[in-house]
């Protein structure tokens, strides 16, 4: 007899790697397998997310980072990162350490210069949340970016991305994580307040672009939001585990052999 399924939450990243391959979030989640391999585009994005971070903490207290003060900082950790996991790094075809360090510098001295001054006051950096939904009895938890206010008191949830394309409006107004994102808000003592969604997006053209795309949600995106976190959640507590192996995230799949296996099994 198999053991019982255990999870104690469910986050708009696990719940994305659900919908997107089952058999993957069951390696990763259930099994709790170690990675064959740990894709370069995750350390990247989150050095990425940390200099970010940085660089809003300096401005909420008066500092303004330059853009050297920037990129020496994301060549600091983007090496340590890159050192703690020495072998274990799967570039894509084409990439190599030297290159995504360039690329990155880019990307952040495009951030810095292209940041817009729009009055908003940041009041949360990597603000964690958590909070239940009807039928679902582990909590939905996770890290907001940034938190932002204006003059008015609404409140701007802003969640930082690379991409290597600018983001289309179904990418924006359908996005179940920035939907997660506004529930939370609400479930955390922002209910009063208008709340407005943002994708700020560093685009890994020739030419580095930085886009800001806002958005906001209806009761009826939330009703659809928790319909689908439902039946995610059913389904992982009776065992579908459906494996999407022509997935385009396939080629960067860190349990490759895992799912061969299991195919061959």
């Amino acid at each position: 007899m198999e053991n019982p399924i255990e999870i104690g939450h469910l986050s708009a990243s696990s719940i994305n790697s659900y919908l997107d391959c089952g058999l993957q979030f069951k390696f990763a989640k259930i099994d709790k397998r170690e990675p064959e391999a740990i894709a370069e585009a995750l350390i990247f994005g989150t050095t990425i997310h940390k200099i970010i971070e940085l660089y809003h903490h300096e401005r909420s207290i008066g500092t303004r980072l330059s853009v050297m003060d920037v990129t020496a900082a994301f060549e600091k950790c983007y090496t340590e990162a890159f050192e703690q996991q020495a072998g274990k790094i799967q570039f894509k075809e084409g990439k190599d350490f030297d290159s995504t360090l360039l690329e990155g510098k880019s990307l952040l001295a495009t951030y810095v210069t292209q940041f817009p001054e729009t009055g908003l006051k940041v009041i949360g950096l990597e603000k964690a949340f958590s909070f239940q939904i009807e039928g679902v009895p582990i909590p939905i938890v996770g890290v907001m970016d940034m938190v932002e206010e204006d003059a008015g008191g609404n409140i701007v949830i802003v969640d930082h991305k690379t991409s290597s394309r600018s983001y289309s409006s179904d990418d924006i107004d359908k996005s179940l994580q920035l939907t997660i994102y506004g529930m939370a808000a609400k479930a955390n003592g922002y209910a009063d307040r208008e709340i407005m969604l943002r994708f700020d997006c560093l685009v890994k053209t020739k030419k580095p672009k930085f886009e800001q795309y806002y958005t906001v949600r209806t009761e009826e995106d939330e009703l659809r939001a928790m319909k689908k976190i439902q039946a995610v959640y059913r389904g992982i507590m009776q065992g579908v585990f459906i494996p999407n192996d022509t997935s385009w995230k396939c080629k960067g799949c860190s349990y490759q052999q895992c799912c061969r296996d299991w195919f061959a099994n």
